[in-house]
């Protein structure tokens, strides 16, 4: 017994910096996100989109679903698995949207759904002794140049010999297009009702607000910012870089200051077939990585 609390307490020390358990907190979902130094909130037309930033539902413009897999310093106890899907609610039918220039066209010509898109997650972190398992519903939709978005997540923390405790938490996102297609910036707040955990010490998932901007100077670079303030704790600075050397691969880079994380990767993608790795380092505690797939279907034919 003595093992599991001392676990215990390993856990939510950490977690308070987010290094190693998820702390119940928002979360870095997809490996792309993990590999530019865990930028979520700005990142658009991604199936990870419902949990990391839901109004970037509104910018997906065909079904995909997406598979990951993520380990923590080498460490069997801190996997996670996750799967996630999302769907478009009916299309446009109109001319096709004018090239943009530095803006590769696959970003540019974006279709917007014309219901917009509901998204599901699933994921499962841990061991036999602590894990976390969360189901959530998000949609997402766009309006012109602003994405709005709403998400609803089923959270479950169980501790061996302990028990189970299971609650929900709301949150909402939007993006808005400040210079279109080039410079962006997305927000989202997680667990706005600030769901509470236990009644001891009046424990409560944290509440987490992220902003963000993405720049892209040129049609091959994409530069990221982000910060995240926890409501108890101290502000998180972020940053990544996404370069395309041609038009399938993509290498990608970025920091955690809070975490003291440096994290890298490569994504390759077709029309339906996206592959992303993510490796972070952490100077005292190692290596950690992140593997997603996902796969993209066409959109029905107009009536």
């Amino acid at each position: 017994m003595i093992q599991k609390y001392a676990l215990l307490l390993f856990f939510a020390g950490l977690g308070v910096h987010r290094v190693v358990a998820q702390g119940n907190g928002a979360g870095v979902w997809g490996a792309r996100a993990a590999s530019l130094g865990q930028v979520t909130a700005v990142l658009e037309d991604d199936v990870w989109a419902s949990a990391n930033n839901p109004a970037a539902l509104g910018s997906v413009a065909r079904p995909t679903i997406g598979f990951a897999a993520a380990n923590r310093f080498l460490l069997p106890s801190l996997n996670t698995v996750a799967v996630a899907g999302s769907l478009p609610l009916g299309y446009r039918s109109g001319a096709p949207v004018a090239p943009v220039s530095g803006v590769p066209a696959a970003v540019a010509a974006a279709e917007a759904p014309r219901y917009g898109v509901v998204g599901v997650t699933a994921e499962r972190f841990g061991g036999k002794l602590y894990s976390e398992q969360r189901v959530g519903v998000g949609y997402g939709y766009r309006l012109g140049t602003v994405r709005v978005g709403a998400r609803m997540e089923v959270l479950q923390v169980s501790i061996e010999g302990l028990g189970s405790r299971r609650v929900m938490a709301a949150s909402l996102g939007g993006q808005a297009d400040i210079i279109p297609k080039k410079l962006v910036f997305g927000a989202y707040l997680y667990n706005f009702n600030q769901a509470r955990l236990a009644p001891y010490q009046d424990e409560r998932v944290p509440t987490v607000l992220r902003a963000a901007l993405a720049w892209r100077p040129s049609e091959k670079v994409l530069l990221l910012a982000e910060t995240e303030k926890d409501v108890e704790q101290d502000a998180d600075f972020r940053a990544g870089l996404e370069y395309h050397p041609v038009a399938a691969l993509a290498l990608r880079g970025g920091i955690a200051s809070l975490t003291h994380q440096t994290t890298g990767g490569a994504g390759f993608h077709t029309k339906t077939l996206q592959i992303d790795y993510a490796a972070a380092w952490h100077e005292k505690l190692g290596l950690s990585q992140q593997v997603s797939v996902a796969l993209t279907w066409n959109k029905p034919a107009q009536p």
